[in-house]
């Protein structure tokens, strides 16, 4: 039995292109964890601040949105799963989710898509999903976003669509090459969204919004056309009862 090669993953180059912008800024890579959001925030929680990339190659206990399990289990479902890790300062975390799945779209390939808040979808399917969280300091507040992308086909047991996957749109591409096309630019578009808000962001996601103009169901029950995002990226709904704004914090949403 041939014996696999370890992954080879770019951190110093990627290292050297964030470096110049967050000098305290590491990259750490290892084999296993449960959660990288979870490593970061007990880490945060303990004291540890510092700008971070942290890249699990196996996550037994992945978290996406309201709780749902997403999970990475190495060769045998081939993705990618990194949480960043930063100080932030913005007097406005409105739509933060946002700009990430922005930057995570236009790091790969033209034809992605966002559907709001935080999945990145080809053709319909998921391909990535986005989970934020934050810990108050002061003042501050530490960010941890965490990334988890399909670079291979997975099981889509259980799930109502099958999932996308990275090789459908780059045939070739591994981990690691989607990691340097991912990290440097997802940590300049954050820090640009400290300085600057989510205003520079919104022509961008209008182009890529999956849900504009189309017919959408509410967890809570509702049901309405999809009208894009306001200035602070809440999805704006419209329903028989009128234009109604959502914020990620009250319901899920679903195309009809």
């Amino acid at each position: 039995m041939s014996k696999l090669l370890p992954i080879q993953w770019p951190a110093e180059a990627i290292w050297e292109a964030v470096s110049p912008l967050l000098p305290s800024f590491s990259v750490e890579i290892l084999p296993q964890l449960d959660s990288t959001n979870s490593e970061l925030m007990r880490r945060a929680r303990a004291g540890q601040t510092d700008p971070i990339l942290l890249v699990a190659e196996s996550q037994t206990a992945g978290r996406g949105r309201l709780g749902r399990e997403w999970l990475s289990q190495g060769a045998s479902t081939p993705a990618l799963t990194f949480s960043v890790g930063l100080p932030l300062h913005s007097p406005d975390w409105s739509g933060l989710s946002l700009v990430v799945g922005v930057s995570v779209a236009t790091s790969l390939h033209p034809e992605l898509q966002l559907k709001w808040p935080n999945d990145v979808w080809f053709q319909g399917r998921k391909l990535a999903g986005i989970l934020i969280e934050t810990l108050t300091m002061g003042s501050t507040r530490y960010a941890v976003i965490g990334v988890g992308l399909n670079i291979g086909p997975r099981e889509s047991t259980g799930l109502s669509t099958a999932p996308a996957w990275l090789q459908e749109l780059l045939p070739g591409v591994d981990a690691p090459q989607a990691l340097l096309r991912i990290a440097p630019a997802l940590l300049q578009a954050v820090q640009r969204f400290e300085a600057q808000g989510l205003a520079p962001f919104l022509k961008t996601y209008a182009v890529r919004d999956a849900l504009a103009g189309r017919a959408v169901t509410l967890s809570d029950g509702t049901y309405g056309q999809a009208q894009g995002v306001d200035d602070s990226g809440a999805l704006l709904v419209h329903t028989d009862a009128g234009l109604k704004k959502i914020s990620s914090a009250e319901v899920s949403v679903r195309p009809s």
